[in-house]
């Protein structure tokens, strides 16, 4: 499991670099989008390429007595069956219908049918047993994406939040993709040291032209896997040798069940509200359970304060807009009293997460990662040319981790020629809303940056409200 052979070093001919300068190298890189790419719809009528291909690692799974895993048996070397790639389960799934397939973490499958999108139609190897799985949690058996490590397409910003959090000890790392190298990686590691306290390093992982990775010229590795055993062992000029891989959270899904993908209106019987989380003028906000099986936020409004075309508008918005800092819809029920059926989030509105929850003793840098997912997610929304329109703090979700996620498209307007004429008589909130949208009708990408200018005094108030002690008539007056 160490460096690979002198024949490996010299066919590859990397540019001498130093450990020194390397571990600092992605620190220096100025990145633009520091979050994961506006996620791409998966077409999924492709086959399934061939990913076990790979010559024999050996124990590529890291694993740490810090870190348990739940996996039901351990992994081995790469299954094959007439040149089909097999598939392993990364975390245990529990079936939401009769159409899927509860499996648990380490189960093997043979893929079926790939084509409907962000769910296949596969064969447990292990039961035997047959269903549709949700594509995200599986990945091809012995590949880098099967690894507990591997974090795959993450921003420096969310591997921080991710290594800073959950009381994760020094040496806990994760692997992603590089933001400005194709084909090669970073390694994030939890760090500690009296000057900064509890901070991130950042290493890049290079690619060798005939397929190895190196983080520095005197060692180079076959694969990614031996890199991570051989710093596992010992530091050699990182700032500390890797202790364990940071637990991920379980990823989210874009829909209810592979039958609520394209038809999303859903039977009210099917829900159960449990908890009320929050009111307001048009209705209720509750934690609820879908089918008995799925945790979910559920939006509903009073009757007759939304016409269910208007409804129906604001739903097409929000199934339309996929962004990991976007909640995601899952489901609609449009029959009066409406409901809209959201993914939950944790620690409710940032609102109030600010004023009364653990966000009052946040410290200005996790205040400015928040506004920066804000600003992530609202980037988004204009390149897909659509407004807000009701950019404030009461309609921003937390999660864990301080996750942000935008919410609430009641006033969200596709936007043509760069600019909406708001309806006569429409009601916007005055102190978030930009003087010539308020005043005139013309919304702008330009007044949702206004109105995330204004979120950011709440940020750094904790949740007081603008302007205070000026009568809301008063603002536009006083801002010209």
């Amino acid at each position: 499991m160490g460096c690979a052979c002198c024949k490996l070093r010299k066919t590859s001919k990397p540019s001498a670099v130093s450990i020194a300068n390397s571990c600092g190298a992605e620190d220096r890189v100025q990145v633009d989008n520091r979050y994961i790419p506006d996620p791409v719809p998966n077409s999924g009528a492709g086959l399934i390429p061939n990913y076990n291909d790979f010559p024999n690692t050996g124990p590529g799974a890291f694993s740490s007595s810090s870190f348990p895993s739940n996996v039901s048996q351990p992994r081995s070397t790469a299954i094959t069956g007439g040149g089909v790639t097999l598939f392993i389960a990364l975390y245990d799934y529990d079936a939401r219908t009769e159409d899927d397939l509860t499996f648990q973490k380490g189960e093997k499958f043979h893929i079926i049918n790939n084509t409907e999108g962000d769910w296949w139609e596969a064969r447990s190897l292990d039961t035997g047993k047959s269903g549709y799985i949700p594509s995200n949690y599986v990945a091809p058996v012995d590949s880098i994406q099967a690894e507990e490590w591997y974090f795959g397409k993450m921003g420096r910003k969310d591997a921080e939040r991710q290594l800073l959090g959950q009381n994760n000890p020094r040496g806990t790392f994760l692997i992603r993709e590089s933001e400005t190298t194709k084909g090669a990686y970073s390694l994030s590691i939890r760090d500690w040291d009296d000057a900064k306290g509890d901070h991130v390093k950042h290493y890049k992982i290079r690619k060798l032209d005939n397929g190895g990775y190196y983080i520095t010229t005197r060692s180079q590795f076959e694969t990614v896997q031996q890199l991570v055993v051989h710093y596992s062992d010992r530091a050699a000029g990182l700032c500390c040798r890797l202790i364990g891989s940071c637990r991920r959270g379980m990823p989210k899904l874009a829909d209810l069940s592979v039958k609520t993908k394209d038809v999303w209106e859903i039977p009210r019987e099917s829900l159960q509200l449990i908890k009320k989380l929050g009111n307001g003028q048009f209705g209720e906000v509750w934690m609820g359970m879908w089918n008995g099986t799925t945790k979910v936020a559920v939006k509903t409004l009073k009757p007759g304060t939304m016409s269910p075309e208007a409804f129906l508008d604001e739903a097409q918005i929000m199934k339309r807009l996929r962004h990991d800092k976007l909640v995601q819809l899952y489901a609609v029920v449009s029959e009066e009293p409406i409901y809209i059926i959201t993914e939950f989030m944790s620690q409710g509105s940032l609102l109030d997460f600010l004023k009364d929850g653990e966000g009052r003793s946040l410290k200005l840098p996790q205040l400015v990662d928040m506004a920066a997912q804000i600003a992530a997610g609202m980037a988004y929304i204009e390149r897909m040319n659509y407004i807000h329109r009701d950019l404030r703090a009461a309609n921003i979700l937390v999660g864990d981790n301080l996750v942000c996620k935008i919410a609430d498209f009641g006033l969200a307007r596709l936007i043509e020629d760069n600019e909406y004429t708001a309806r006569q008589g429409a009601k916007f909130p005055i102190k978030w809303t930009a003087p010539e949208a308020a005043l005139y009708g013309k919304f702008t990408i330009k007044s949702d940056v206004w109105s995330f200018g204004i979120l950011l005094t709440e940020l750094i108030t904790k949740g007081r409200v603008p302007y205070p002690g000026i009568f809301t008539v008063c603002v536009y007056v006083c801002v010209k």
